[in-house]
């Protein structure tokens, strides 16, 4: 079988831990004042992986809470990956040479696909893609719109470019606690061929159980947030759940 990772979500807005409902930043719910002391927790459950979301700075399209990502590099033996606000090659490598693992690349996908390209040829493996769809199309700039962009299409393009690791997040489901949209990641990993990492809807064990079921499709994992905030289930039963048997 394939591995398949946990990625806890740390969403920082303020350098407080909160979540947005369906991105909506009048919708948010602060779950704690330290991203690392989050992480530590998460890190001390058993996450190999802590999925972090700078959204002050996907709003301001500038890196705003980056000391709080680096805290977390520098004090725990963990994996992180970053997006938000990251839109000029000055911000992957900061990120990269302070040793993040991955540096996540969204909306600069449709609206600056050259650059994404130029970091894929540069960084490899490093530039995770995140793709964000509503109905099959590609939403961009913090949700606000729907591109006429088929999320698979964009998908293949970017994987021809070098990608191997996208995250995919169906934004109907994200902070909803519905479920995921499995046939969506499904679609997406079968479209690239490469890891498609589920982003948006996991409410239960099940749900990473049933991504799980289609790891050798390339699905890859799952982020999890809000269930973990609102103690859904903890991250040492998400990493049960969906251990090799």
């Amino acid at each position: 079988m394939t591995a398949f990772t946990i990625y806890p979500a740390i969403d920082m807005r303020g350098g407080k831990c909160v979540r947005l409902l369906q991105g909506d930043y009048n919708k948010e719910t602060v779950y704690g004042d330290s991203p690392l002391e989050m992480a530590r927790l998460f890190f001390e459950q058993g996450a190999e992986w802590i999925h972090m979301v700078d959204l002050d700075g996907a709003k301001e399209g500038r890196r705003v809470n980056d000391r709080f990502v680096l805290e977390v590099v520098r004090h725990l033996n963990v994996n992180v990956q970053i997006g938000g606000g990251i839109r000029t090659e000055e911000d992957v490598a900061y990120y990269l040479e302070n040793g993040v693992a991955r540096v996540i690349l969204g909306s600069a996908a449709i609206s600056n696909p050259s650059f994404v390209k130029k970091m894929l040829a540069t960084y490899g493996e490093r530039i995770a893609i995140g793709i964000d769809a509503k109905n099959g199309f590609v939403a961009t700039e913090g949700w606000l719109n729907t591109s006429n962009v088929k999320a698979t299409e964009l998908g293949k393009e970017l994987a021809d470019a070098g990608a191997k690791t996208f995250i995919f997040t169906d934004i109907a489901t994200d902070g909803m606690l519905s479920g995921p949209n499995v046939q969506a990641v499904v679609d997406m990993a079968r479209a690239t061929r490469q890891r498609v990492i589920a982003s948006g809807g996991v409410s239960s064990l099940s749900d990473l159980q049933a991504l799980k079921q289609f790891a050798a499709d390339g699905v890859a994992g799952a982020i999890v947030g809000k269930a973990l905030y609102t103690k859904q289930f903890t991250v040492v039963e998400a990493l049960k759940a969906v251990q090799d048997e």
